[in-house]
């Protein structure tokens, strides 16, 4: 047997050993490849341009960058944006029984109460749009948002309803919505990721990192995760014993070898990977330069209420305006903690939401009016809000005294402020319980095609060839539209 291998021709030898992902990888134009690739060539393909170098939308778009405040587990619409005085007026009276016939909750079980918000509202701003006392800071700039009431989705669990509103599906493997702007638009600074994530709160948002990932888009257009402390991106610091000019040989070398294997196979990840590679290398300066808001004047760090070396909301907020300053195409802020359902003091509408609320207000009212004074707040847009709502129902779990909501997906409140959008306007309504929308409704596609067209990009027409379709971030049905009546 070991004389027959060794007389063997070296020719019919390679094709034995050849194994099925050897035929499938050998030939970009073969079945088996245009199948891994998703069915089309990306810009990341292209050997000529980086992938994320700055291109111009196709028609002129208000907003060069995004800001996403996202509260993660779903802040109660009734306690903060949407005033309801007969909720009030019925506080701790049995539901109506329409309201519950023929529906499902998450938690909620029996004949439930209604439950009116315990919190003063007053006026606010140009259209007099009644804004919760839990926000004194908000009230400032209200006049620069427009307050969406009548926002809904068809999701009323965490992880689900997290990727629908930021993915268009409620699956994992799709692109975020920060993939699909730097795929679209690229990034203006090259030493810097297009995308930007910033979690507080202590913890991931339920549906994982699935929510700034770049699905089937190119790797390289994934949302990049930064943290506070002396590394701010993981693993990006040279190894122990390697200095820069050591780390360039080794890049360049490394760089020669994957450019020899994207001429061979073709596969469009390998230019995301030199890529990457090399933003890996230019982020070793530029990132700890602008993480490090000790740069800041000390009325700036306090109109924030943000603390150097700490991880917080705060921070945050002061960290996206400095990015977004640079130009970051998009960031994202996840912050956790708003999950109240009244099981105990940690999470209901009484201790817990005061709490958060203040962790937030004052470091939003300052990036805005942080933005407005510096002439970014027509370039910048800023949109806030959960993943679904909350009922108009107290939960009362297990038979808990504490007050609070359970998941809610017919309705919700999100605002929107900066770039293109109208200031200081409600817009949409629920029914007089806050149970449903009533006006003007507005679906999560629709709110993803805002952003997109805001953005400069056509949400009906922007899309990437995946599995023989053209996917779009408005996923393939007719009908979303962004939401013209609040753009200025």
């Amino acid at each position: 047997m070991n004389f027959h291998l060794q007389n063997l021709d070296p020719r019919t030898e390679q094709i034995r050993l050849r194994t099925r992902r050897h035929f499938l990888r050998e030939s970009p134009l073969a079945l088996g490849a245009m199948a891994l690739f998703g069915g089309g060539t990306s810009r990341a393909n292209d050997g000529t341009a980086r992938p994320l170098d700055p291109r111009a939308p196709r028609k002129p778009g208000k907003a060069k960058s995004v800001i996403y405040l996202h509260m993660s587990g779903s802040p109660p619409q009734q306690e903060l944006f949407d005033y309801k005085p007969k909720l009030v007026e019925y506080n701790l009276k049995p539901c109506p029984d329409e309201l519950l016939k023929g529906k499902r909750f998450a938690f909620i079980q029996g004949h439930p109460v209604l439950l009116g918000s315990p919190y003063e509202f007053k006026p606010r701003g140009p259209s007099g749009a009644m804004i919760s006392s839990l926000l004194p800071h908000f009230h400032e700039v209200a006049h620069h948002a427009t307050i969406i009431r009548s926002m809904r989705t068809k999701e009323f669990n965490h992880a689900p309803a997290e990727l629908f509103i930021h993915t268009g599906e409620n699956r994992p493997g799709y692109p975020s919505i920060g993939s699909w702007a730097t795929y679209g638009l690229g990034s203006p600074n090259a030493n810097l990721p297009g995308f930007i994530v910033l979690v507080s709160g202590g913890t991931d948002p339920t549906a994982g990192k699935s929510v700034w990932g770049s699905g089937f888009l190119p790797s390289v257009y994934q949302g990049i995760q930064c943290r506070s402390g002396t590394e701010p991106i993981f693993y990006v610091a040279d190894p122990a014993g390697i200095d820069r000019p050591a780390r360039r040989k080794s890049l360049d070398t490394l760089k020669q070898l994957n450019e020899m294997e994207a001429q061979k196979f073709g596969d469009p990840e390998t230019r995301t990977r030199i890529e990457q590679y090399e933003l890996a290398f230019r982020m070793q300066t530029s990132v700890p330069e602008v993480m490090d808001i000790t740069r800041e004047t000390k009325q700036t760090i306090d109109m924030y209420g943000a603390q150097p070396g700490q991880a917080s909301f705060a921070n945050n907020c002061l960290l996206a305006r400095r990015m977004v300053e640079q130009g970051v195409r998009y960031v994202q802020l996840f912050d956790w903690g708003w999950d109240t359902h009244g099981t105990g003091p940690g999470d209901d509408i009484v201790t817990a939401l005061p709490r958060k609320c203040k962790e937030i207000d004052k470091p939003i009212a300052a990036l805005i009016a942080d933005l407005e004074r510096r002439g970014m707040l027509d370039d910048v847009l800023l949109v806030w809000g959960g993943e679904f709502g909350r009922t108009s129902m107290n939960e009362a779990r297990g038979g808990s005294k504490f007050l609070g909501r359970d998941h809610h997906p017919h309705c919700m409140s999100v605002w929107m402020a900066g770039a293109g959008v109208k200031g200081g306007m409600a817009y949409g309504s629920t029914d007089e319980l806050g149970y449903s929308v009533a006006e003007n409704p507005v679906e999560v596609h629709d709110l993803q095609a805002t952003i997109l067209h805001l953005m400069g990009m056509d949400p009906e027409t922007f899309s990437f060839p995946y599995q023989g379709l053209n996917a779009r971030l408005i996923g393939p049905a007719e009908g979303p539209k962004p939401v013209d009546r609040i753009l200025s």
